[in-house]
């Protein structure tokens, strides 16, 4: 049996709560930060021995895949500041470039036909890797859609280095959802807030791997 890659999730608000919560539940083992140890500690406490506690730094150098749970603009300070740490590493990228609007709603912060993902892309450290995932569900979507049955809900991702689908594909599923590869970087639009393939977009909701199929063909 070929061993499995091992995860980081960095940023331990709404959605890498969950996103850890859920690989726990899938017998996933994972390793989470935060700005604080304590942050990650509580969190490792609450969800078992399945959940390792570290300082981001050190997530980094531990882990194949690191998902970056935190804002658009804070992911972009993290590529900066630890720059040499992920050399080499799989980057996955939740993120929706949005801040709250006047209205009590959300805007973009960058152009109507910007993508977080490309941005991102261009800022990559050497031989890194971006893939575009784990972000297509709010929080609350993503926790109760999560190892629903008959059919599992859909989690769409996107990436330009294809090595990386079985092991991408592999997250997603030991964190309850099916995958759907939607093509390159320069897709991520469609699978970003807004976009026509995101719960808080065209799709309006959560959406079985059928389903999905029928709507979702790779570019």
């Amino acid at each position: 049996m070929t061993q499995k890659s091992t995860i980081a999730v960095i940023g331990l608000g709404n959605i890498g709560t969950v996103v850890a919560s859920n690989l726990v539940k899938g017998s996933r083992s994972v390793i989470v930060a935060d700005r604080t140890i304590e942050k990650a500690n509580a969190l490792a406490q609450k969800l078992g021995t399945l959940v390792q506690p570290a300082t981001i730094a050190d997530a980094i150098n531990k882990a194949d895949i690191i998902v970056f749970a935190v804002w658009f603009n804070t992911i972009k300070e993290l590529l900066h500041t630890y720059a040499t740490e992920l050399q080499g590493k799989i980057i996955v990228d939740p993120s929706n470039p949005i801040a709250p609007d006047e209205n009590g709603g959300f805007k973009k912060i960058i152009g109507k036909d910007e993508s977080a993902g490309e941005i991102l892309q261009a800022l990559l450290p050497a031989h890194a890797i971006l893939v575009k995932a784990l972000g297509t569900l709010g929080a609350a979507s993503l926790e109760n859609a999560a190892f629903q049955q008959p059919d599992k809900a859909v989690l769409f991702y996107a990436a330009d280095d294809t090595s990386v689908k079985a092991s991408i594909e592999e997250v997603i599923q030991d964190s309850g959802f099916d995958a759907l590869y939607v093509g390159g970087i320069n897709q991520s639009i469609r699978i970003e807030v807004f976009g026509e393939l995101h719960e808080f977009g065209a799709l309006g909701k959560t959406v079985t791997l059928n389903e999905a199929q029928k709507i979702a063909v790779p570019a």
